[in-house]
């Protein structure tokens, strides 16, 4: 028996300053679950809204079902997420007023249910990227050259 894959946004954390993460269910149809259970879903380019005291996500593609005929559903459709109302309450604010950003990080299965992990996130600037990319060169540099000392 196969493990249920984790589904990961990568560019992410390249794109956006992660400040906190929260894990929220999904409401999906029984050909949706089988479709991520097979790893065919993409969380690139999507992000999530709240209106009207309720979660959804956009733009996440999961692939139809092979075996799924009618009941498949459109590939990339909004998605409801499953939070409590106080949670709703405190993303609609925080993403008003401060101008941040809902990004599922990735997804995941958790008791046979469809768990979603999102974070709140403020954009980078072009050359903040540039800056983690120097420290992470910078990083591994020191790692090698402690490795070599260590083997002499």
């Amino acid at each position: 028996m196969q493990k249920d894959p984790s589904i990961q946004n990568r560019s992410a954390r390249h794109d956006y300053e992660i400040l906190e993460s929260l894990e929220a269910g999904l409401a999906l149809t029984g050909t949706e679950v089988k479709s991520i259970r097979q790893g065919l879903a993409n969380l690139k380019e999507s992000y999530a809204l709240a209106k009207g005291g309720e979660v959804f996500v956009y733009g996440m593609h999961i692939s139809p079902y092979d075996h799924g005929n009618r009941f498949n559903q459109e590939s990339v459709r909004p998605r409801k997420l499953l939070l409590h109302k106080a949670e709703i309450k405190r993303l609609c604010s925080k993403t008003q007023e401060k101008g941040l950003t809902l990004i599922p990080l990735s997804m995941y299965f958790k008791n046979g249910r469809v768990k979603i992990q999102l974070a709140l996130g403020k954009g980078k600037k072009f050359y903040d990227r540039r800056e983690d990319i120097k420290k992470r060169d910078v990083e591994r540099e020191i790692r090698a050259v402690s490795k070599r000392a260590h083997r002499e």
